[in-house]
């Protein structure tokens, strides 16, 4: 109880010296939320372009052909082989004459393939995979190739391609604008601890001499970096939110142009979470880093 006591008391004295500068501070926490409104606004944009990339480009099919002269029972056998199969949703059947039917009025020559002797098209299923990335794609492909009477499987995998592409290219420049404004953040922290320190450093010579540790003096400078990063992490959610308020807003109309519901999406509660923890963890490690250094330079004369 008396160590809770403790905490409270120190964390009540860094939001009063918060207050003592209010126009440093908030200079600090608008610098600190505006840093980190940046990658974690191209996390936001990301995950919206994954959305809406999977709904322009629909389902992943997998079109297998059968082998010319598959009986009745081969086919379904095979059918109920891929209904099974846990890697995939669902399956449509397409005979031959249904598939020589739509290729007639999908291409508008009807007169030369009616006067073709037989039809020279297979019956094929056309599949409908449950994951849709790349490489579990490729797999499913590879293995239907592997089953008998099979003569080809077709997957169309050139979107699903592009599109990670795109995102991992955006992931690792997100990562790589994160990490360094996360070290211009510590770095910010760390000079404001410094200058605090400089600035009390009488204070702290007299609170060694009366027998004050390390740890007892060290604990406001590190509440100070945690509180003042946490409120940063906060100032970031609050633009992050507005922006995303006002760029749906002027999103209405165009999406409706479209027929279509895009938005952007905000972030969840567990994005929001980290977020202020990433944020709060950033201002203690800059306030760690001063306070390790500069305290140990301060002894009572």
């Amino acid at each position: 109880m008396r160590t809770l006591l403790e905490h409270l008391r120190v964390l009540r004295f860094t939001l009063q010296r918060l207050l003592l500068t209010p126009n440093a501070t908030l200079l600090n926490i608008l610098i600190i939320g505006i840093a980190l409104s940046l990658p974690v606004g191209g996390y936001v944009l990301l995950k919206s372009v994954q959305t809406l990339g999977s709904k322009i480009a629909g389902t992943p099919q997998i079109s297998v052909f059968l082998a010319t002269g598959t009986g009745a029972g081969d086919i379904e056998r095979i059918g109920d082989r891929l209904k099974q199969h846990a890697r995939i949703k669902r399956i449509e059947f397409v005979s031959r004459e249904v598939a020589l039917k739509k290729l007639q009025h999908s291409t508008g020559l009807s007169d030369v393939i009616g006067g073709l002797s037989q039809n020279p098209l297979p019956d094929a299923f056309v599949a409908y995979p449950r994951a849709g990335d790349a490489a579990a794609l490729e797999a499913l492909r590879d293995e239907l190739k592997s089953w008998q009477r099979i003569e080809h499987v077709q997957l169309d995998s050139a979107w699903v391609h592009k599109l990670e592409a795109l995102l991992d290219f955006g992931r690792v420049a997100v990562i790589i604008l994160a990490a360094l404004l996360s070290f211009a953040l510590v770095a910010i922290t760390f000079n404001t601890i410094r200058l605090q320190i400089l600035t009390r450093r009488e204070e702290i010579e007299v609170a060694k001499l009366i027998g004050a540790t390390d740890a007892f003096i060290r604990r406001p400078f590190l509440y100070f970096g945690f509180t003042q990063g946490l409120l940063g992490g906060a100032t970031a959610w609050l633009l992050i939110s507005a922006s995303l308020f006002l760029l749906n807003h002027t999103l209405t109309g165009l999406t409706q142009l479209y027929a279509s519901d895009f938005s952007l999406q905000g972030l969840s509660s567990g994005d929001s979470f980290a977020l202020l923890a990433f944020s709060a963890y950033l201002g203690w490690l800059g306030a760690w880093f001063s306070v390790s250094q500069h305290l140990w330079q301060i002894e009572p004369r």
